[in-house]
C-alpha cells in the first residue's frame, strides 16, 4: 500500500490517511449506509457518553449496528444512533476516522474526533419525540432537548404578540406621571390607546377643571346653543369644578348634563358669577355631594340666600370679594354649619361683632380660619376668635390693619396649637409681637411677616429660638439688615426663607393691601359699579377716592418704596450658605442678590431651590 504515513500509525487508530484512501472509503461507506438511512421521525441520539441497549433501538438502527465492524481490540463499538436524519459510522479497521453522511447531500469531509456541538433550540415543527421504549431502557435525553414532541405533550399554541412600546399600557402608566396636566390633555388626543390610559382618575387627582361660561355651549349651524358633552370629565373622575362667569341657568344646565353632579362632585367654586339666591339654593339642593364651597366675586346673592341654601354637610367655605357679605352673613355661617372645619373670609364690612357669633360647636370642629383684608377687625375681634375657636391650627390676619401687638399676644397665649400664623400686611406689628410668638407658640411651623415694616433685627433674634419653625416669609420687610440674618443662621430646622419683593403695579400703602384683580363686568345694581370703581387707599391722600373709570395714573402717585429687603447686602446674603438644610430660598427683586451670588449659592447649596 502506497501510504504517505507509516503503517503503525494506522494501527494505532490515527485518523490521518492518504487522500486516495479517504475517497475509496467514502465510496464504500456510501454504498453500505444509504440503504439504512433512518426515516424522518427517527428519534435524536443522546450526547456523547450516553448509554443504550438493543431493545431501545428501532429496526433500522439495529441493521446499522450489524453492518458496523468490530474495533481494533475485538470489542464491538456501541451501536450507532440516528440523529436528525444523520448516521454516524463507527471507526474503520484501517484507522480512518468516522464519517457522517447527510441524507440527500454529499458526504462531509473527514474531521478529527471532537465532541458534537451543543444542540441549538429546535423549532416546534422539527422536534422529534423520543420513543417510550428508549426511556424505559434507561436512555436519558441530552440536556437542553425536549423530552417529547407532539406525541408526548401537546404543542403549545402561538404566543400572544407583545404590543408595541408606544401602546403598552404598563409602560404608559409609568411614563405619563412625568407630564404636567396641560401636557396630559394634549397627549390624550394622540390616539385612543393613550386616551384610555390617561383618562384614569389617578392621573387627575387633586386637579380642578376651570370652565368659563362661553365654553359650556356649542353653537349649532342654526344659531342655537347646545351644552357641551362632559363625558370626558366624568371618565377622569374629577371631584371638583370651577365655573367662571356663569348664571343660574348655566348652573342648572351643568347639573342636568354632568352625570356625576348629584353625588360625585364634592367641591364647587363660583367666580365672578351672577348667581342669585335662587340659583345658590338649587345648586346646593341638587348637588348633594358638595362639601367644599367657594364664592368669589359673586355680588348678586345676599345674606338671605346663605340662610336658605347652606347645609350642615359643608365642611369648607370660602367667601371673598362679595359686596353683600357682612355681619349677618357670618351669623348664618356660624348657625348653619356646625361641622365647619375651614373658613376663609375676605369681607371689607365685617366687624368685631360678627366674630362673636361663633359658638362652641365650631370650637370643636374648626381648625383653619383666614380673615383676609378685614379692615374693620380690631383686637376685640381677636378676643372673640381665641375664646370661640380654641382648637385652631392655622390663623391668618392678613390685611387686618387695626390688629396690634396686644392682639398677637392674645393669639400666642390662647392658641397654643397653632402651626401656621399669617400676620402679613399688618403695619402695626412690631418686634414685641415676635417675642410673644417665640415664647408661647412652640409648635409653630410657618410664619408670614410680609410687609410688616416695623420688624427689625431684634425681632429676628427672638425668632431664632424657635426650633420648630420651617417656613419664614420676610418679603418687603424694609428694616431687616445683615445682622438680622446672622440670627437666622442658628435655625437649623428652617426649610424655606423668603426675602423677596416685587415692584407693585398699583401703589399702595402698608395699611391697605391690594384687593384681588377682577375684570369689570356690568351689574344690575348701580351700587355694584360704584363699588367696582373704587380703588384702594392712595399713599398720602388720607382718604379713599372714587374712580369709576380706570385706576389713578401712576404719574400722580409718589415714588414707589424699594422692593424686597433693600438693606441686605451681598455679603450678608452669602452667609445663608450655612443653612445646609434649606430647600427653598426666594430672593426676587432683592437688591443684594447679584448673578455672582446666585452662582455661589449653586455651588454651596446644591439641594436648595434659589428663586431669582
Amino acid at each position: 500500500m502506497n501510504c504517505a504515513y507509516p503503517l503503525h500509525m494506522a494501527s494505532r487508530g490515527c485518523t490521518a490517511s492518504h487522500p486516495r484512501l479517504q475517497n475509496d472509503e467514502r465510496e464504500a461507506g456510501r454504498r453500505d449506509v444509504l440503504p439504512t438511512l433512518p426515516a424522518k421521525d427517527t428519534p435524536k441520539p443522546p450526547r456523547q457518553g450516553g448509554t443504550s441497549s438493543v431493545g431501545a433501538c428501532d429496526q433500522r438502527a439495529e441493521q446499522a449496528r450489524k453492518m458496523s465492524n468490530p474495533g481494533i481490540n475485538g470489542d464491538p463499538k456501541p451501536p450507532c444512533l440516528p440523529r436528525n436524519g444523520l448516521v454516524k459510522l463507527p471507526g474503520q479497521p484501517n484507522g480512518l476516522g468516522a464519517a457522517s453522511i447527510t441524507k440527500g447531500t454529499p458526504a462531509a469531509k473527514n474531521r478529527p474526533c471532537q465532541p458534537p456541538p451543543p444542540p441549538s433550540l429546535p423549532l416546534p415543527s422539527l422536534a422529534a419525540p423520543l420513543p417510550r421504549a428508549a426511556l424505559a431502557g434507561g436512555l436519558c435525553p441530552p440536556a437542553g432537548l425536549p423530552l417529547g414532541g407532539p406525541a408526548s405533550a401537546p404543542v403549545p399554541g402561538p404566543q400572544a404578540e407583545r404590543p408595541p412600546l408606544a401602546t403598552d399600557e404598563k409602560i404608559l402608566n409609568g411614563l405619563f406621571w412625568y407630564f404636567s396636566a396641560c401636557e396630559k390633555c394634549v397627549l390624550a388626543q394622540v390616539c385612543k390607546a393613550w386616551r384610555r390610559v390617561l383618562y384614569q382618575p389617578k392621573f387627575w387627582a387633586g386637579l380642578t377643571p376651570v370652565l368659563h361660561a362661553k365654553e359650556l355651549y356649542n353653537v349649532l349651524p342654526g344659531g342655537e346653543k347646545e351644552f357641551v358633552n362632559l363625558q370626558g370629565f366624568a371618565a377622569r373622575g374629577f371631584e371638583g369644578f370651577c365655573l367662571v362667569g356663569v348664571s343660574d341657568l348655566d348652573i342648572c344646565e351643568f347639573i342636568d348634563n354632568y352625570a356625576l353632579s348629584k353625588k360625585g362632585v364634592k367641591a364647587m367654586s363660583l367666580k365672578r358669577s351672577t348667581i342669585t339666591d335662587a340659583g345658590l339654593e338649587v345648586m346646593l339642593e341638587q348637588m348633594q355631594g358638595v362639601v367644599r364651597l367657594e364664592l368669589s366675586g359673586c355680588n348678586d346673592f345676599t345674606e338671605a340666600g346663605l340662610w336658605s341654601s347652606l347645609s350642615a354637610r359643608i365642611t369648607s367655605l370660602s367667601v371673598s370679594d362679595c359686596i353683600n357679605v357682612a355681619d349677618d352673613a357670618i351669623a348664618a355661617i356660624s348657625q348653619l354649619l356646625p361641622n365647619l372645619a375651614e373658613l376663609s373670609l375676605q369681607a371689607y364690612h365685617v366687624t368685631d361683632t360678627a366674630l362673636a357669633y361663633f359658638t362652641a360647636r365650631q370650637g370643636h370642629s374648626t381648625h383653619t380660619l383666614r380673615l383676609l383684608s378685614c379692615w374693620e377687625i380690631t383686637n376685640h375681634g381677636v378676643v372673640n376668635v381665641v375664646h370661640s375657636l380654641p382648637n385652631l391650627t392655622a390663623l391668618s390676619l392678613s390685611g387686618c390693619s387695626k390688629v396690634t401687638d396686644d392682639g398677637v399676644e392674645l393669639v400666642a397665649e390662647n392658641l397654643r396649637k397653632l402651626r401656621s400664623l399669617d400676620l402679613s400686611w399688618c403695619p402695626r406689628i412690631t418686634d414685641m409681637a415676635l417675642e410673644y410668638v417665640a415664647c408661647d407658640l412652640h409648635r409653630l411651623e410657618e410664619l408670614v411677616l410680609d410687609r410688616c415694616v416695623r420688624i427689625t433685627d431684634t425681632g429676628l433674634s427672638y425668632l431664632s429660638t424657635m426650633s420648630s419653625l420651617r417656613s419664614l416669609y420676610l418679603r418687603w420687610c424694609c428694616q431687616v439688615q445683615d445682622f438680622g440674618l446672622k440670627h437666622l443662621l442658628a435655625m437649623r430646622s428652617l426649610r424655606l426663607l423668603s426675602l423677596a419683593g416685587e415692584a407693585p403695579a398699583a401703589l399702595l400703602d402698608a395699611e391697605h393691601p391690594p384687593r384681588p384683580a377682577r375684570p369689570r363686568q356690568p351689574r344690575a345694581a348701580p351700587c355694584a359699579d360704584s363699588y367696582l370703581g373704587r380703588t384702594p387707599w392712595v399713599p398720602g391722600s388720607g382718604q379713599r377716592t372714587e374712580t369709576p373709570g380706570r385706576p389713578r395714573p401712576l404719574s400722580r402717585a409718589p415714588p414707589p418704596a424699594p422692593a424686597g429687603c433693600p438693606l441686605l447686602t451681598t455679603t450678608g446674603l452669602s452667609g445663608l450658605v450655612q443653612l445646609q438644610e434649606l430647600e427653598e430660598l426666594e430672593l426676587t427683586n432683592c437688591p443684594g442678590a447679584t448673578p455672582e451670588l446666585f452662582k455661589y449659592f449653586a455651588q454651596h447649596l446644591p439641594r436648595c431651590l434659589v428663586i431669582e
